[in-house]
């Protein structure tokens, strides 16, 4: 037995060795497991610590950006700020489904799909921010189009609900002085007329408006409405009577227009052929009545988009063919004289593959000089006289191009005037542009 004790002492010192080991190796181990943890959460602790500075650095540089929006940004210069991009009207809360400029040339007027009509005031197109008009729809429509309605401060708004289309006209009550005060108050443009299922349940493509002069005609506002179907509606804009109507007889409209002067009116609707009517007026300057007078026949495929120049004696029409064309229209039609090709230009816009492509919508500038083109996104300005291009703006918008408008004389732009090319998208913005210059060509 006490033989066996020394042998139970060693054996237990050992134990106590062997534990102290290896409960010492496990303690080192969580050590440096801990310190191990407790690097990166320092390190992480430092960045959150350091990253509003970070942050503060970055939101200064956005705000800068923002605030100067027409500047360009070093990094995706060409990217996201083109040459010509002047501005950027937002605010908008959905899609901008139409632009137009008031006769004034410092207001433009955009429709968005967010049931709002804004009135911007454009005193300077470099300007930081912008003042505008909100004008609320009536509620349940849709709105796709505003033109020009009579006055200089009234607009024509086009709406689509499902019991079919509806126009609006929204003009300015004079201002009433307030006895309180020396200075009158300017109340929000109020509803003078309105129209209900224009084309009966169609939809509206498209609404322009433009004050007559030709012969006898008052001077007067003339609308025109185009529709999905077969019709167009020709309004008083300042009354919203209904002053003339046309069938086109084909499939389908795709959109139609009035000359500046009031005199013509043209419409693609899908074929190759553009039909051309003539508005006469009485001489007390009223309507009379809307004939046919001729049709533009040389394009070999579907006329996409046509527009007429500033002095309203020529058509330009683009075609799925892959060429415009420029005609003249001031013909003696009585006579059985035929409208004349002036000009015929390849589309310069081709894809991937080498395939021609056509462009969505045209619009001459108020001089004659430039066709702005767009096609989805991207944008296109040509000389008129040589059909070259002058600038091209690869993706001009975040989505397709919805509509566009040249203002009808320069504004302001720093200290210089300069004629404006007003853009809008289906990504919720409208862009301004200035005129590329002619050597360009």
């Amino acid at each position: 037995m006490d033989s066996m004790l020394p042998i139970a002492i060693l054996s237990a010192i050992i134990g106590i060795v062997i534990a102290f080991l290896v409960f010492g190796n496990y303690f080192q181990k969580r050590k440096s497991e801990v310190e191990s943890v407790a690097k990166p959460e320092t390190i992480q602790t430092n960045q959150k610590t350091s990253k509003p500075q970070q942050s503060h650095k970055n939101t200064s540089k956005k705000s800068q950006a923002k605030s100067h929006s027409h500047t360009a940004d070093h990094k995706d210069a060409n990217k996201r700020h083109h040459p010509l991009d002047l501005n950027t009207l937002k605010g908008h809360g959905d899609i901008v489904t139409g632009v137009c400029f008031l006769p004034n040339a410092q207001s433009l007027a955009t429709a968005c799909a967010d049931g709002v009509v804004r009135i911007f005031k454009l005193d300077d197109a470099l300007s930081k921010s912008f003042k505008f008009l909100r004008i609320n729809l009536p509620a349940g429509g849709h709105p796709i189009a505003v033109a020009v309605a009579d006055e200089a401060s009234s607009v024509a708004v086009a709406c689509h609900a499902l019991f079919g289309s509806s126009l609006y006209m929204y003009g300015e009550e004079k201002p009433k002085a307030d006895t309180d005060s020396k200075q009158a108050k300017l109340p929000l443009p109020q509803i003078k007329w309105e129209q209900h299922k224009v084309h009966d349940k169609r939809a509206i493509l498209t609404l322009v408006g433009t004050k007559a002069t030709y012969g006898s005609a008052d001077g007067s506002t003339i609308i025109v409405s185009c529709s999905e179907g077969t019709d167009i509606v020709l309004f008083h804009g300042k009354s919203g009577k209904i002053v003339g109507n046309v069938d086109t007889n084909q499939l389908k409209n795709n959109m139609a227009t009035i000359s500046p002067n009031g005199r013509f009116i043209a419409a693609a609707a899908f074929t190759a052929d553009v039909k051309v009517w003539e508005i006469v007026y009485s001489k007390d300057g009223a309507v009379k009545e809307v004939s046919r007078i001729m049709e533009l026949k040389g394009h070999k495929s579907a006329v996409t988009w046509l527009c007429f120049s500033p002095n309203s004696e020529q058509i330009i029409t683009a075609s799925k063919d892959g060429t415009i064309r420029v005609w003249n229209i001031n013909v003696r039609y009585h006579l059985s004289e035929d409208p004349k090709t002036l000009k015929v230009f390849p589309i310069p816009l081709k894809d991937a593959s080498g395939t021609t492509l056509h462009y969505d919508r045209l619009c001459v500038s108020p001089d004659g000089k430039i066709l702005a083109t767009t096609h989805g996104s991207m944008m296109q300005w040509l000389c008129m006289e040589t059909g070259k291009v002058l600038e091209t703006a690869e993706k001009a918008h975040d989505g397709d191009i919805t509509d566009m408008a040249w203002s009808p004389s320069p504004i302001p732009m720093g200290d210089k005037q300069i004629l404006v090319l007003a853009t809008a998208s289906v990504d919720k913005k409208v862009k301004l542009w200035a005129a590329p210059s002619l050597n360009a060509s």
